[in-house]
């Protein structure tokens, strides 16, 4: 489905055209006219599917267009991370280049006390969108800062990491703050026991709208080495210094060990940056922007950028601990491979994480290659299937325009531009 075959504006349809999209992924086909119909939506969708946009388009073309009050906060966005909340907050200004009316506030924590200030006094001054991450919101309701009581739209995006985070009872409390009257839309990777509970209490005859989990991209060359502890920072210095690579992220299970592995790897010479939550937020932007810049060209970060993020031209990801959920893993080896590029993904499994490497085989379907270790990192060890079974499994947690637009892909949309071409908009 085309663009202007939907039920939006046409000047929703010309800022789609100046940055080149024309075609409607299948969770912004399905879930676009049932925002637009006014139902509460649960949608199943992981990141790089477009449900950002499913739920920006019709959100910004009704308060654009709609009878909402001007004084009032129209329109909660919520979002597990800054960098999440950051993102949709550049995607609203992009989307919404040529609408009146319509402004947005970003709000989130691991800031100073200026900025909680500035984000204070815009509030103050009012804007129809926030987009907040929980915690900051609820500072923000706490101290009288924003009024919520004529809110007609609540968003969730990526509400599964919320729930992992332990927001369940924060998002409850925003709730309270809202009219019964409000349209709710979740957004979900997954649909677990704790989201179900959550879809229940905020949700009224919500439709559901799911697009399955997709594969990784075939042009990721996946491989494993199969290794024991003490050998995997000798395989990451072989392979990172094994082939011409500038841009790659390697990803550890705990803050702990991105700090370890930076300091070891800048030991070994490498031009490398740490991305982990005990970062204040000016420090997490200079690192993300010195990696987007090149001035960094290995970023060792937890799954803070996992999910969401948008950095182009990834050569290599690898994993340095296998990802306990399958599904993290195809979030974190989806960085790389993008707009039709090649791409590697390097994964280290040790004999204590096989169970959680067969899981991930058996969601992809695919049986990914372990070759012999790089030379000089010793021999693999033999994993039998006796010995894996004894490993405990892990958590698992028409307006006849269309002849006009462009061809070709981007994943994140900037404003417009005629720059660049591209066909769908993946955000």
């Amino acid at each position: 489905m085309y663009f202007d075959e939907l039920n939006i504006s046409d000047e929703l349809l010309d800022a789609l055209d100046a940055m080149n999209f024309e075609v409607c992924s299948p969770i912004q086909e399905k879930a676009i006219p049932e925002i637009i119909n006014g139902h509460d939506l649960m949608g199943i969708a992981q990141t790089g599917t477009g449900k950002t946009a499913a739920y920006l388009l019709p959100v910004l073309d009704a308060l654009s267009h709609g009878n909402y009050p001007q004084d009032a906060v129209n329109c909660i966005i919520m979002a597990p991370t800054r960098e999440l909340a950051q993102q949709i907050d550049q995607q609203v200004e992009g989307f919404g280049y040529y609408l009146d009316g319509v402004s947005s506030v970003a709000v989130y924590g691991g800031n100073d006390g200026a900025r909680f200030e500035q984000e204070r006094r815009g509030l103050e001054l009012g804007a129809s969108i926030i987009i907040a991450t929980p915690g900051r919101l609820i500072s923000h309701l706490n101290g009288g800062h924003i009024d919520l009581k004529k809110t007609s739209f609540f968003i969730l995006d990526e509400a599964d990491r919320m729930l992992d985070m332990g927001f369940y009872d924060d998002i409850m409390k925003i709730a309270s703050y809202l009219s019964e009257d409000r349209q709710t839309i979740m957004f979900s990777a997954t649909m677990p026991a704790n989201i179900q509970k959550l879809a229940s209490n905020i949700l009224r005859n919500p439709v559901e709208v799911k697009i399955a989990v997709s594969k990784p991209a075939e042009k990721i060359k996946q491989q494993a080495y199969v290794c024991y502890d003490g050998m995997k920072d000798r395989i990451v210095e072989k392979v990172l210094s094994a082939d011409s690579l500038d841009r790659v992220i390697l990803f550890a299970s705990s803050k702990m060990k991105v700090k370890e592995l930076n300091i070891t790897l800048k030991r070994k010479g490498f031009n490398v940056g740490a991305m982990h939550s005990d970062l204040v937020q000016r420090e997490r932007e200079d690192v993300m922007l010195a990696f987007k810049n090149r001035r960094i060209n290995i970023l060792i970060a937890t799954d803070i950028v996992s999910r969401g993020i948008d950095i182009d031209d990834i050569q290599m990801v690898i994993n340095y601990d296998v990802p306990r959920d399958p599904e993290d893993y195809v979030h974190r080896i989806g960085r790389t491979a993008r707009a039709n590029r090649e791409g590697q993904a390097v994964t280290l499994v040790t004999p204590k994480g096989w169970n959680d490497l067969l899981k991930i085989e058996r969601l992809i379907e695919k049986e990914i290659p372990k070759p012999d270790l790089p030379e000089g990192c010793g021999e693999k060890p033999t994993i039998s299937k006796s010995s894996a079974s004894k490993r405990t499994p892990g958590r698992h947690g028409g307006k006849g325009r269309h002849n006009k637009r462009g061809k070709s892909h981007h994943d994140k949309p900037q404003k417009p531009s005629s720059n660049s071409k591209q066909s769908k908009v993946n955000t």
